[in-house]
């Protein structure tokens, strides 16, 4: 395994938050926290709506309701998989967190769901 490794952070971010803006940025804060350990340790941590949101709104997206999400946001975390060494599944429910462990198993990527566990970060 390479010393420096991508890490997609996977965990919720609009479920149970009835799209609520203020409950969904406070998901994305906590999948923020596990970035700078994951740095620090030597690694690109990365979170799927770090591009996927921008992605929605270069297209002229009003946000996460709008149709064209669909095609975008699972879409992206799809697509990082491809370049990802290990996920780190934080808690809580999450559909779009539980795919991309599904994908990262069949792809027989890494799947943490502690921090420590990630190499270099225990």
């Amino acid at each position: 395994m390479p010393t420096s490794l991508m890490v997609l952070i996977a965990g919720p971010y609009r479920s149970g938050t009835e799209d609520d803006p203020g409950l969904m940025a406070a998901n994305l804060a906590r999948l923020e926290e596990a970035a700078w350990p994951l740095f620090r340790a030597g690694h690109v941590p990365m979170i799927g709506e770090w591009v996927a949101l921008p992605v929605l709104r270069s297209a002229g997206a009003t946000g996460v309701t709008d149709p064209l999400a669909e095609r975008v946001m699972y879409p992206t975390a799809q697509r990082l998989l491809q370049h990802c060494d290990g996920v780190l599944r934080l808690p809580g429910k999450s559909k779009g967190a539980d795919q991309d462990v599904a994908i990262a198993r069949e792809r027989g990527i890494p799947v943490w769901h502690r921090l420590e566990d990630v190499p270099g970060c225990g």
